[in-house]
């Protein structure tokens, strides 16, 4: 084993499944691809409400105090919104994934060209946001492992086959997202030498449990809302928690 090899398992089953998926596609009605999506949304509902309650977490209650954790997601989420917007990071995921859809597709399209990039997206933030992602990838740079990114591969793979199946091959093209975002943080564990402490911890999985939230609904087809530009809540939420202890 080597640092690193969580992500290149991970980056094999998204890519796996992905063809699975566009494979089965093709097959398929329109309606039961919708049914498909629709169920997966539910299911990232659910994951997301069980990472939202990491805002209940005794440690970070002990770190910030009782009143605290509610208000450090909300700034999170507000200061890493502002900051996402300002730097037009949903903008610069979608261009992204328009650049990825005309040299890897034939088909310029307006419809296919929104679909490969609406999978592009939505792909890349399921896979990318969830606390496996974070942790399990500093574990695996820290050389404690990669069994939560083991885990998190065979999620994804089985994700990427319901993607796939509507949206087509832009959740394929989610592979680079896995691998600039997850292997960033390997490399960042190889120099943290440390895990973060678990109140830190519980402040990201928190806060990337609400933009899992924002993720489903654009799933369900409830709200666009602009998730990517919310990712920089994840940085902010852990210096907000350490702002929070010192004045205490």
């Amino acid at each position: 084993m080597f640092p690193g090899i969580g992500t290149v398992v991970n980056v094999a089953t998204v890519l796996l499944g992905a063809t699975i998926g566009v494979l089965l596609g093709n097959r398929l009605p329109v309606r039961t691809r919708d049914l498909v999506t629709d169920a997966l949304g539910l299911v990232t509902l659910l994951i997301a409400g069980t990472s939202a309650m990491a805002v209940l977490d005794d440690d970070l209650a002990d770190k910030v105090g009782d009143s605290a954790p509610m208000l450090i997601v909300l700034g999170s989420l507000l200061v890493g919104g502002i900051a996402g917007s300002l730097l037009r990071l949903e903008q610069r995921v979608e261009s992204l994934g328009g650049w990825l859809q005309a040299r890897l597709t034939r088909d310029s399209g307006s419809v296919e060209r929104h679909r490969f990039i609406e999978g592009f997206v939505v792909s890349s933030l399921v896979f990318c946001t969830g606390p496996l992602t974070i942790l399990g990838s500093l574990n695996d740079g820290l050389g404690n492992g990669a069994d939560q990114l083991f885990l998190k591969a065979a999620l994804d793979g089985f994700a990427a086959i319901a993607f796939a199946a509507s949206f087509g091959w832009g959740v394929a093209a989610s592979a680079v997202t896995v691998v600039a975002i997850q292997g960033g943080l390997t490399l960042l564990g190889l120099a943290l030498g440390d895990v973060l402490p678990d109140a830190h911890l519980a402040a990201i999985t928190a806060t990337g449990g609400l933009l899992l939230v924002g993720v489903a609904l654009r799933l369900l087809r409830i709200r666009e809302i602009p998730v990517a530009d919310l990712l920089p809540a994840l940085l902010v939420a852990p210096l907000l928690v350490e702002a929070v202890a010192t004045l205490r």
